[in-house]
C-alpha cells in the first residue's frame, strides 16, 4: 500500500476571464461598502435568500442559499480593502459549476465616479453545454451589477 500524499479536489478552472463591469456616479468608497464585502452579497443578489459565514478574512467561508434552493459554498482567497479587490473560489455547489475563481476590484474613476469589474473564470459540470453556461454565469454577473447601480442611483 502506498503511503498517503497531500492531494486536494479544488483546482483553478481552465477557461477563459469572463469580465462583466459597471460605473456609477459615486465615490469609490461607498462601491466598495456594497461590493467589498463578502458576507453582504445577498444586498445586491436578490436570488440569494442568506449568507453563512465560517470565519473571517482570508480563508473564510461563505455558504450562500438561494430562493430556490440552491447552494454555493466559496472560499476567500485574497482581501485587500485599501486597494479594494478580492478573490475567492467555489469549493461546493449545486448549479452545476465545475470549478470557480472571481475577483472583484472596486477603482476610482475621478472624484465623483467608481466602477466595480467582476472577473470570473468558470468551467461547467457538462462541458457540452459551455456556451449556455458561460451565458449564464454573464447574464448573473451583469444583473447583479445592475442591480448595484440601482442601489447606489
Amino acid at each position: 500500500m502506498n503511503p498517503l500524499q497531500p492531494d486536494t479536489l479544488i483546482k483553478n478552472p481552465n477557461s477563459r476571464p469572463l469580465v462583466c463591469s459597471v460605473t456609477i456616479a459615486c465615490r469609490a468608497a461607498e462601491l466598495w461598502k456594497i461590493v467589498g464585502q463578502f458576507d453582504r452579497f445577498d444586498a445586491f443578489i436578490p436570488a440569494l435568500s442568506c449568507i453563512e459565514m465560517t470565519g473571517a478574512g482570508v480563508g473564510s467561508l461563505r455558504k450562500k442559499f438561494f430562493h430556490d434552493g440552491n447552494v454555493v459554498v466559496e472560499q476567500l482567497n485574497s482581501y485587500d480593502a485599501q486597494n479594494m479587490q478580492m478573490t475567492w473560489t467555489t469549493i461546493y455547489n449545486t448549479l452545476g459549476v465545475a470549478r470557480l475563481w472571481a475577483a472583484m476590484r472596486v477603482e476610482s474613476i475621478g472624484p465623483n465616479h467608481a466602477s466595480a469589474t467582476w472577473t470570473i473564470m468558470a468551467e461547467p459540470v457538462d462541458a457540452s453545454d459551455a456556451l449556455g453556461f458561460e451565458q449564464f454565469i454573464r447574464t448573473f454577473a451583469e444583473s447583479a451589477l445592475n442591480n448595484v447601480r440601482l442601489l447606489l442611483a
